[in-house]
Protein backbone atom coordinates (compact mmCIF):
# COMPACT_ATOMS: atom_id res chain seq x y z
CA UNK A 1 0.00 0.00 0.00
CA UNK A 2 1.10 3.58 -0.92
CA UNK A 3 0.93 6.62 1.64
CA UNK A 4 -1.73 8.20 -0.65
CA UNK A 5 -4.04 4.90 -0.29
CA UNK A 6 -3.45 4.63 3.70
CA UNK A 7 -4.23 8.26 4.13
CA UNK A 8 -7.55 7.60 2.12
CA UNK A 9 -8.55 4.65 4.21
CA UNK A 10 -8.20 6.05 6.96
CA UNK A 11 -9.74 9.43 6.36
CA UNK A 12 -12.50 6.97 5.03
CA UNK A 13 -12.61 5.59 8.61
CA UNK A 14 -12.52 8.87 10.41
CA UNK A 15 -15.37 9.40 8.80
CA UNK A 16 -17.78 6.77 8.63
CA UNK A 17 -16.50 6.82 12.17
CA UNK A 18 -18.43 10.16 12.31
CA UNK A 19 -21.40 9.20 11.05
CA UNK A 20 -21.57 6.22 13.13
CA UNK A 21 -21.89 8.74 16.16
CA UNK A 22 -25.04 9.66 18.10
CA UNK A 23 -26.47 12.73 17.49
CA UNK A 24 -26.73 14.67 20.92
CA UNK A 25 -29.32 16.80 21.03
CA UNK A 26 -29.06 20.67 22.42
CA UNK A 27 -29.91 20.97 25.95
CA UNK A 28 -32.72 23.45 26.78
CA UNK A 29 -30.82 26.02 28.11
CA UNK A 30 -33.66 28.94 29.39
CA UNK A 31 -36.66 28.41 32.64
CA UNK A 32 -40.08 28.95 32.08
CA UNK A 33 -42.35 30.87 34.69
CA UNK A 34 -45.72 30.58 33.98
CA UNK A 35 -48.39 32.48 35.90
CA UNK A 36 -52.00 31.51 35.53
CA UNK A 37 -54.97 33.44 35.86
CA UNK A 38 -57.59 30.51 35.14
CA UNK A 39 -60.46 32.82 36.90
CA UNK A 40 -61.75 28.88 38.20
CA UNK A 41 -61.85 27.60 34.77
CA UNK A 42 -60.61 23.81 34.48
CA UNK A 43 -57.61 24.08 32.50
CA UNK A 44 -54.21 22.34 32.41
CA UNK A 45 -51.11 24.47 31.18
CA UNK A 46 -47.92 22.74 30.37
CA UNK A 47 -44.85 24.15 28.96
CA UNK A 48 -42.83 22.24 26.85
CA UNK A 49 -39.49 23.55 26.15
CA UNK A 50 -37.39 23.13 22.91
CA UNK A 51 -34.19 23.83 22.71
CA UNK A 52 -35.29 27.46 20.58
CA UNK A 53 -38.59 27.09 20.64
CA UNK A 54 -41.36 26.82 23.11
CA UNK A 55 -44.55 25.11 23.08
CA UNK A 56 -47.30 25.93 25.50
CA UNK A 57 -49.99 23.23 25.92
CA UNK A 58 -53.84 23.96 26.71
CA UNK A 59 -56.16 21.12 27.80
CA UNK A 60 -59.54 22.62 28.46
CA UNK A 61 -61.70 19.68 30.81
CA UNK A 62 -64.58 21.66 31.65
CA UNK A 63 -68.01 22.03 29.86
CA UNK A 64 -67.64 25.48 28.06
CA UNK A 65 -65.44 27.06 25.76
CA UNK A 66 -62.59 29.22 27.22
CA UNK A 67 -60.32 31.97 25.48
CA UNK A 68 -56.77 32.18 27.03
CA UNK A 69 -55.18 35.12 26.09
CA UNK A 70 -51.09 34.20 26.42
CA UNK A 71 -48.15 37.15 27.21
CA UNK A 72 -45.29 35.80 26.17
CA UNK A 73 -41.83 37.91 27.68
CA UNK A 74 -38.65 35.95 26.57
CA UNK A 75 -36.09 38.92 27.20
CA UNK A 76 -34.29 39.87 25.50
CA UNK A 77 -36.35 39.18 22.34
CA UNK A 78 -39.91 41.47 22.32
CA UNK A 79 -42.83 40.86 24.18
CA UNK A 80 -45.50 38.44 21.97
CA UNK A 81 -49.15 37.98 22.68
CA UNK A 82 -51.42 35.09 21.05
CA UNK A 83 -54.91 33.79 21.87
CA UNK A 84 -56.40 30.67 21.60
CA UNK A 85 -59.92 29.42 21.45
CA UNK A 86 -60.45 26.13 23.61
CA UNK A 87 -63.68 23.90 22.81
CA UNK A 88 -64.69 21.29 26.30
CA UNK A 89 -62.40 18.36 25.80
CA UNK A 90 -60.05 19.90 23.69
CA UNK A 91 -55.94 20.41 23.29
CA UNK A 92 -54.59 23.19 22.20
CA UNK A 93 -50.88 24.24 21.22
CA UNK A 94 -49.05 27.29 21.12
CA UNK A 95 -45.75 27.67 20.28
CA UNK A 96 -42.53 30.74 20.27
CA UNK A 97 -40.06 30.27 18.24
CA UNK A 98 -36.55 32.00 19.53
CA UNK A 99 -34.65 34.79 17.72
CA UNK A 100 -32.56 35.42 20.09
CA UNK A 101 -30.62 33.43 22.94
CA UNK A 102 -33.00 32.99 25.91
CA UNK A 103 -32.15 32.79 29.30
CA UNK A 104 -35.98 33.08 30.59
CA UNK A 105 -39.60 33.04 29.31
CA UNK A 106 -42.04 34.35 31.63
CA UNK A 107 -45.35 33.44 29.77
CA UNK A 108 -48.65 35.01 31.56
CA UNK A 109 -51.81 33.35 30.73
CA UNK A 110 -55.30 34.31 31.15
CA UNK A 111 -58.34 32.40 30.77
CA UNK A 112 -62.14 33.52 30.52
CA UNK A 113 -65.59 32.04 29.10
CA UNK A 114 -65.78 32.69 25.28
CA UNK A 115 -68.53 34.36 24.62
CA UNK A 116 -70.38 32.34 21.32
Amino acid sequence: MTRRSTFRLVSLGLALAGLALPAVASAVTYTVDVQPTLNDLPIKIEPVPFDGRLVMRLTNSGTVRVRCDLRYDPSPQPIRRSTEFIRPGQTVENSLRATRKWFSVTVAVTCTPAER
